[in-house]
């Protein structure tokens, strides 16, 4: 399994690309409520991940939920982003795991839907479980980050959570925010607290284990 500097992961065994919590039309459901922010969040996050596909040329594309911020958000989406979508997802195999903020998706959408799928022995989904059923996991949901301090600078990006048995996802999109990873929502997840953050930097990732972070 290859992290991605854009928080994919590529499952070269499968050829297949896992993101997760794209929150497509976050920034259309802000601006219905008032706050005046740019509603351009789908068009970027579209763009990264067709880099992504056309860096990798994976042949099956799996969002692990949370691929819409809200059920309007299907009608919501400019017609050119939609098109864009489409055509992204006509080069590949898609399948679209539901969420807790898109339990149902968008009936225009090329690809299957799931709650959840398997790679092998990995299951794949959303909400990622308490205890482990499966012999291994990879969910999205808690979009964590992770900081740590270095000579008297504290540094903080998006970063894979995992051990030897699970590994929880960045965010995707452009506009999601973000949980530390020390708290107790995403460090429960792991053996005595035990886990390795990769942190997404400008030309790499780095890998430190719980205890030196903040």
């Amino acid at each position: 399994m290859e992290p991605d500097l854009s928080g994919a992961l590529y499952v070269g065994d499968y050829r297949a690309l896992l993101v997760a919590d794209l929150h497509l039309e976050k920034g259309s459901s802000f601006v219905r409520r008032g706050l005046c922010i740019p509603p351009y969040d789908t068009r970027s996050t579209l763009s990264r991940l067709e880099a992504v596909v056309q860096r990798l040329k994976p042949s099956r594309l799996i969002s692990l939920g949370d691929s819409f911020h809200d059920k309007s958000a299907g009608d919501r989406i400019d017609a050119a982003d939609l098109d864009s979508l489409r055509r992204l997802c006509e080069t590949m195999e898609v399948c679209w795991l539901t969420g807790n903020h898109d339990p149902v998706l968008p009936g225009q959408l090329p690809g299957r839907v799931a709650s959840e799928v398997a790679l092998g022995p990995v299951a794949l989904r959303h909400l990622p479980r308490a205890r482990l059923e499966t012999q291994f996991e990879i969910a999205g949901h808690l979009h964590p980050v992770a900081s740590i301090s270095r000579r008297g600078r504290r540094i903080t990006s998006r970063s894979f959570v995992a051990d030897e048995t699970r590994i929880v996802m960045p965010a995707f999109g452009v506009y999601t925010g973000g949980l530390n990873v020390s708290s107790p929502e995403i460090a429960s997840l792991f053996a005595n607290n035990g886990f390795t953050a990769w942190m997404i930097g400008r030309s790499a990732l780095y890998g430190f284990c719980s205890s030196v972070l903040d």
